[in-house]
């Protein structure tokens, strides 16, 4: 009974990597932490593609719990460095797309109670929505900082 009870296990360890193999989905088990893995090689500055990503049971306690376990943390990401097929996907490995390029033109926008000044400005590295940068305005000449908004543009804090 022994036997056949190893075996057993060994056929479901065996099928399951068939399926990985292949690309196949294996349904997480509820039991235990889950992490997302890429099915294929996802170059740094890629768009991460959530199509090409699954979801896997955590077996190995070595692994800290700094990873991704979920596909909502993925949605718009990008990557830093090279994901593996296959391998956990680490916070540090990811990070939020660009907003604002560094050297392409933005709108600086400066609002005090009912005043509004809006100029032009170039970016002096690329940030992400809500990150803090430094802006040269185009037409002083001047830097300015400010943070990034969701529709590309920077909001200017006085100086």
């Amino acid at each position: 009974m022994m036997a056949l009870r190893t075996h057993m296990v060994s056929f479901k360890m065996l099928t399951a990597a068939l399926a990985v193999a292949a690309g196949l989905t294996v349904p997480a088990k509820a039991s235990g932490p889950v992490a997302v893995v890429p099915n294929e090689v996802v170059y740094p500055g890629q768009e991460i593609d959530i199509a090409l990503m699954r979801e896997v049971e955590v077996t190995n306690p070595n692994i800290r719990a700094d990873y991704i376990s979920s596909m909502a943390e993925l949605e718009g990401a990008v990557a830093r460095r090279t994901l593996l097929p296959g391998r956990v996907i680490p916070t540090s490995a990811v990070r939020a797309s660009y907003a604002v390029e560094r050297g392409q033109p933005v709108k600086l926008v400066y609002s005090s109670g009912g005043l509004v000044i809006t100029a032009s400005g170039s970016p002096l590295k690329s940030a992400a929505i809500g990150d803090f940068i430094q802006v040269r305005n185009l037409e002083s000449g001047s830097t300015v900082s400010g943070t990034v908004m969701a529709n590309g543009t920077v909001q200017v804090i006085a100086q």
